[in-house]
C-alpha cells in the first residue's frame, strides 16, 4: 500500500541534525487499469481491455521513462531489502518491461539476495505463463485484489473481474510456485451486509493466503461513489454495521492463525509484509512513478499524477534535479511517527521516541492520550507484554499502543486530537 504524502504546517524547525535511516526500499507505480474503479482516486490511467504491455505504445514509453528517473536518482549506497509493484494494475506489464524496471533498479541501486519484491495483481489480467516469467524476473510476493466474493457486489465496485476469476489466478499462483501471496478484501461497500462479509472472509480464508489485507472503505469526493454516496447513509452499511465487521475480521482472522499485526493487515507466521513495514516505522524509501512519493532524508516527495505532467516532471529532473530537499521539522517527523507507527499492533516504542523527540514531548503525547487509557482505546505495555497503569509521570520503557479491535476502531479519534494538541503548542 503506497503511502500518502501528508500536508506540511508551519511548525519550529530542527535545532540539531536529525537521524535518517538509509533507503533500502523502493515503491514502483504503475498506473495503468482496465477501467477505473468506482471507489478508486489513485492516480490511474485507462487503457481498457484490449491493451497491455505487449501491444500498447503508451506503456512502453512510460517504462522507458520510469527507468530513467530511476537512473537519474542517486544511491545512497545500500542496496534494496524490498521493491514493490503497486497500482494501477502491474499485471498489464509484459515480462519483458518488468524485467527492464527491475534491472534498472538493480543496476542503480543493487538488490540483496532474497530481497522480498512484491507485485500487485488482479484475477483476469494474467495467466500461467506471465506469472511463470513473473517470477523469473525476481517477483516472490504477489497481492491479488479480490475485494468481495459475491459478484452483485463486485459489479457495484465496477471490478473487472468475476469470483470464478479469483479462483482462476488462485488456481495460476499456485501452479507458479509462489506460496507467498495475499489477497485484498474491502468491508463496508454499498448493498454489502454482515453475512457478506462473512462470507468473503471465510471464502478467502479458504484459499490459505499467507496474507490477508482487509480495507474499509473510504468515500472520496471526486469519484463515482464519492457523487453517489454519503458515508453513513443507505446503501451503505451504518457505522455499527461496519464496526461490527471490523471486530468480525478480526475474530475470524485470528482464530485461524492469523496474526493481527497492522490496523488492516493480517500475516499467517513469517510472512508479514516487510515493504509496507517500511512505511509503518518510517523508514525512508525511494518512491518512482506517476503519484509515487518518496521519502528521503526525512522529506516526503509527491511526483504529479497525470501522466503527461509526470513525463515533463522527470524531464525538469534531466535539467535541473528538482528534488531540493526541504528540511523537515522535528514535530512534522514525530507526527509522521506517530500516524503511521501507531498503525502497528506491537506500537511505539517509549524508549525510541523519547531518545528522538525528547521526555517532554512524549510527556505531552500521553497528557494528550491518558483520558483515552481510561477508555480502554490505548495502553502501554511492560516488559512482558502486559498492560502497566501509569500516571502523567511515564515510564522510559515499554510500548505505546492503541488496543485491538477498539483502539484501531477509534484511531483518528486519537490521531486527530495528537495531531491538534501538537499543532497547538507550535503556535507563536
Amino acid at each position: 500500500m503506497e503511502m500518502i504524502a501528508k500536508k506540511r504546517s508551519n511548525v519550529e524547525t530542527i535545532e540539531k541534525p536529525m537521524e535518517f535511516t538509509i533507503p533500502s526500499s523502493a515503491y514502483l507505480h504503475i498506473p495503468f487499469c482496465r477501467r477505473r474503479c468506482f471507489y478508486c482516486d489513485f492516480p490511474i490511467s485507462v487503457v481498457g481491455d484490449t491493451l497491455n504491455g505487449n501491444n500498447s505504445g503508451t506503456i512502453a514509453h512510460y517504462v522507458n521513462v520510469l527507468c530513467q528517473e530511476i537512473r537519474l536518482t542517486p544511491s545512497f549506497g545500500q542496496p534494496l531489502k524490498t521493491i514493490f509493484f503497486g497500482g494501477g494494475t502491474p499485471s498489464l506489464l509484459s515480462v519483458s518491461q518488468l524485467s527492464q524496471v527491475l534491472q534498472t533498479l538493480d543496476q542503480q541501486f543493487g538488490t540483496v539476495a532474497g530481497a522480498e519484491i512484491s507485485m500487485e495483481v488482479d484475477p483476469g489480467t494474467f495467466d500461467f505463463e506471465q506469472l511463470v516469467g513473473y517470477r523469473s524476473t525476481g517477483i516472490n510476493r504477489v497481492s491479488l485484489g479480490v475485494q468481495a466474493f459475491q459478484p452483485e457486489l463486485l459489479s457495484v465496485c465496477g471490478r473487472t473481474h468475476s469470483v470464478e476469476d479469483v479462483y482462476a489466478a488462485v488456481n495460476v499462483i499456485h501452479q507458479a510456485d509462489i506460496e507467498n501471496f495475499s489477497l485484498d478484501l474491502i468491508s463496508g461497500l454499498p448493498h454489502q451486509t454482515i453475512a457478506h462479509w462473512q462470507t468473503s472472509l471465510e471464502k478467502a480464508i479458504a484459499l490459505n493466503p499467507k496474507h490477508l489485507s482487509t480495507y474499509d472503505l473510504t468515500i472520496e469526493p471526486m469519484t463515482p461513489f464519492g457523487k453517489h454516496y454519503h458515508p453513513g447513509a443507505t446503501p451503505l452499511p451504518t457505522d455499527e454495521t461496519a464496526a461490527e465487521m471490523y471486530r468480525m475480521a478480526r475474530q475470524i482472522l485470528t482464530s485461524n492463525g492469523y496474526e493481527h499485526y497492522e490496523i488492516s493487515n493480517y500475516a499467517q507466521a513469517g510472512y508479514q509484509c516487510q515493504h509496507n513495514r517500511v512505511y509503518w516505522e518510517n523508514r525512508s524509501f525511494y518512491g518512482f512513478g506517476m503519484g509515487a512519493t518518496s521519502y528521503l532524508q526525512g522529506d516526503r516527495v509527491s511526483r504529479p499524477r497525470k501522466t503527461r505532467e509526470y513525463f515533463e516532471w522527470v524531464n525538469q529532473k534531466v535539467k535541473n534535479d528538482c528534488l531540493e530537499p526541504n528540511v523537515p521539522s522535528s514535530s512534522e517527523i514525530l507526527l509522521d511517527t506517530l500516524m503511521v507507527g501507531l498503525r502497528l499492533t506491537e506500537g511505539l516504542s517509549i524508549s525510541s521516541l523519547i531518545k528522538q523527540f525528547g521526555k517532554p514531548q512524549f510527556q505531552k503525547i500521553w497528557a494528550c492520550l491518558q483520558p483515552y487509557q481510561k477508555m480502554g482505546w490505548v495502553e502501554v505495555l511492560g516488559g512482558q507484554n502486559q498492560p502497566v497503569q501509569i500516571d502523567f509521570q511515564v515510564i522510559d520503557q515499554g510500548r505505546l499502543r492503541f488496543t485491538d479491535p477498539e483502539g484501531f476502531l477509534f484511531s483518528n479519534v486519537m490521531l486527530v486530537r495528537l495531531f491538534e494538541a501538537l499543532e497547538e503548542q507550535n503556535e507563536p
